[in-house]
């Protein structure tokens, strides 16, 4: 028995730290980017409200649930990270004598670029029909998403987006606070890209220089659309791999309404699934009343078409 407790204590000194960590880091950022929201909506921000409608108490009640079980899982990952550092299998230093400032700030910017790369991929891998409705389908269901819908995934989905750092720290060293500035980058950029409302500047549409930042009109537009814009950070992957949304510069400049699948109405409208599984899944929006706004199929095509 005393085996069994010594390695209970173990594990929890060991977890604590990270579940305060990647809990309290959703909490801090989702609580922070939703009182910004609160407090300045009525000087300007709710001008920027990208969609029509807006999120039901019950949908905010879901991301916060399913985000705070999100951050659960990655804070065991966490541990298996730390484990993995003790024992040889990662390389995490504290110091700035084993590699300089210079080191730090290249492996920062290298692990945001192979993240946005990972997302895009995982993405639309999670957005086939076989897959979505095991990985991705609680996230989707944030039609019109929120800051707190930033980690509100499916099981399977957070264990996917958890692997990216023990997988980048087999063949990467990093130095622990590289690895913590990252993870706040990830988690700002999350809840920015589900805030609801353009926090960028009009003029990043056309920006030669800093057009291919992602604006939070661009996930919000995939939340609305289902089958474009997959990037996370950047647009450089959608642009390549021709997914960016055909109306996401227009709409970004403010030149075009609510994107296709926002409604005005304040009734929740929830994503709704039918269709032949082997050949193809039929995704629409329902309101309470069963009726059908649009019908989006998601084909095994990887462009993933809409059925008007």
């Amino acid at each position: 028995m005393q085996v069994i407790s010594d390695a209970l204590a173990s594990f929890w000194q060991i977890w604590s730290p990270n579940l305060a960590l990647d809990v309290g880091r959703y909490v801090i950022a989702a609580g922070v980017m939703a009182l910004i929201l609160k407090l300045f909506w009525n000087a300007g921000l709710g001008r920027r409200k990208i969609q029509a409608r807006s999120a039901s108490r019950a949908d905010v009640r879901r991301e916060i649930l399913t985000s705070l079980r999100t951050g659960i899982i990655f804070s065991l990952t966490g541990v298996a990270i730390v484990l993995g550092a003790m024992h040889g299998v990662f390389t995490v230093y504290t110091d700035f004598e084993t590699a300089g400032t210079g080191c730090l700030a290249v492996s920062l910017v290298a692990i945001i670029v192979a993240h946005d790369a990972y997302f895009y991929w995982t993405h639309r891998l999670m957005h086939h029909p076989r897959l979505f409705r095991i990985f991705h389908r609680t996230h989707h269901r944030s039609v019109t998403p929120t800051p707190f819908a930033a980690y509100a995934f499916d099981v399977p989905e957070a264990l996917l987006m958890a692997l990216f750092t023990p997988l980048w720290l087999t063949v990467v060293p990093m130095h622990a606070l590289g690895l913590f500035l990252f993870m706040a980058f990830m988690i700002v950029r999350n809840v920015m890209g589900h805030a609801g409302v353009e926090l960028m500047p009009r003029s990043l549409a056309d920006s030669r220089w800093f057009g291919w930042i992602n604006a939070t009109t661009h996930h919000d537009l995939h939340h609305s659309s289902f089958h474009h814009n997959y990037g996370l950070y950047f647009t450089w992957w959608d642009r390549l791999m021709g997914t960016e949304h055909p109306g996401y510069r227009e709409q970004l400049r403010g030149e075009a309404s609510a994107a296709s699948g926002a409604s005005g109405s304040e009734e929740a409208i929830q994503p709704s699934f039918r269709g032949d599984a082997k050949h193809r899944t039929t995704m629409c929006y329902c309101t309470s009343e069963n009726l059908e706004i649009p019908g989006l199929v998601l084909t095994d095509h990887p462009g993933m078409t809409v059925d008007g």
